[in-house]
């Protein structure tokens, strides 16, 4: 895998700290070797210089060389999927979630390492200049401390069918969010597709035919990915979600697209489980990352048997401590089941009080975290105000928008 393809996601763009004059290169480098410690130890097999630290961690390096290749069982299983009823799918997923869960390396449904990472590296850095205080471009415009982004799979007609009312649940709680059409399974609803964009809702694109091919190798990747762009530019669409999550960073650059939603921070029960810590938007070669930091609907109710958006409002006021982006994917061909609907109406209803949350549609979130990574200053840069990083006599350090 090409380190080259995680380079702009440097701790300095992620802070952007308003020093004059800025720390420069070898300071940098101290303070990231010292805060490597946290990261797990697989990240930091090979050495703790940044380049690396960060194909290991963003980039999935930690998992292996074989990290993006089905096992040719679970090949066979997403290929027959469709053909399988609901109900033997839920049965095979939750009898194999216990043990996805107990081998599985990062934590779920809270992985904090990377964050830690994080917050180390500003901390040192503070401490080699020996300042309590550093002054940054925060995270999130318009007085807001955190992200919420909501999008949605369509993965059927049926699905397609119940977006309308997906929508008017979220517009009447002050929501929107992005419906992502799979190109080549159903007849697209383009009267739909226009009324979305003209309410603000966002649409993308969700593969060509949502049956497991399109990542079967480089080469079948690249046919399809073909079709995709040109599905793309008839939707008006600038982003893109992989079916069923499979996904390869390389083959991807291939995508003519402004972010991409295929990845997440920690997810066991994925059929490429693994994660990439990150629970912020960070760049892949040419296109943003947003990945989901939610559990999924289907994980959360129909294998893990919750009744309530317990873990979902648990991880949200993690995310909201650490100024993160809770981004969640919730289905139409689900939330047609009353359980489904009850469980991310209640989650909607709770946020809505949340007056320092900034909801938008993803192609928002994208662009935003790219300017912001540019902007030489909070002055250039709409909607942006100045926070603080703070640092305290444990060396302990917080972030104070």
């Amino acid at each position: 895998m090409s380190a080259g393809l995680y380079a702009a996601n440097h701790p300095a763009r992620f802070w952007r700290p308003m020093l004059v004059p800025e720390p420069d290169t070898a300071q940098w480098d101290a303070a990231i070797r010292r805060a490597a410690a946290v990261l797990p130890y697989l990240a930091r097999a090979g050495d703790d210089g940044i380049e690396r630290l960060l194909e290991a961690t963003l980039g999935e390096g930690q998992f292996g060389a074989c990290h993006w290749r089905l096992k040719p069982a679970r090949r066979v299983y997403y290929l027959l999927k469709p053909l399988l009823p609901r109900a033997l799918v839920i049965h095979g997923r939750r009898r194999r979630h216990t043990r996805a869960q107990r081998a599985f390396p990062l934590g779920w449904p809270i992985e904090d390492r990377y964050r830690h990472f994080l917050w180390d590296v500003i901390g040192e850095l503070m401490a080699l200049h020996d300042r309590i205080e550093i002054p940054i471009i925060f995270f999130w415009p318009f007085g807001t401390r955190y992200a919420v982004v909501l999008t949605h799979d369509v993965e059927t007609a049926d699905g397609q069918r119940f977006v309308p009312r997906v929508a008017e649940l979220e517009e009447r709680l002050g929501f929107r969010s992005s419906f992502n059409f799979v190109a080549e399974r159903y007849p697209l609803d383009h009267e739909l597709i226009a009324d979305l964009a003209g309410r603000g809702f966002e649409v993308g694109v969700h593969g060509r035919r949502h049956d497991g091919r399109e990542m079967r190798s480089r080469r079948a990747f690249e046919r399809h990915a073909r079709h995709i762009n040109k599905h793309l530019r008839r939707l008006g669409a600038v982003g893109f979600r992989s079916p069923l999550t499979h996904r390869h960073p390389e083959w991807m650059q291939l995508l003519e697209v402004e972010y991409d939603a295929s990845f997440f921070d920690s997810d066991p029960f994925e059929p490429m489980p693994g994660g990439t810590m990150s629970l912020w938007p960070f760049t892949i070669g040419r296109f943003m990352e947003l990945p989901y930091t939610l559990a999924q609907d289907f994980t959360l109710i129909d294998v893990l048997g919750e009744e309530k958006p317990r873990l979902w409002l648990e991880k949200t006021a993690y995310l909201r401590r650490f100024c993160g982006m809770a981004l969640l994917n919730a289905h139409p061909d689900y939330l047609r089941e009353d359980r489904h609907r009850r469980m991310y109406t209640a989650f909607l209803e709770e946020l809505s009080g949340h007056q320092d949350c900034w909801n938008a549609v993803p192609r928002e979130v994208a662009r935003w975290w790219r300017e912001r990574a540019a902007a030489e200053s909070v002055e250039a840069l709409s909607g942006a105000r100045a926070g603080l990083v703070l640092r305290d006599s444990a060396g302990e350090t917080e972030v104070v928008p």
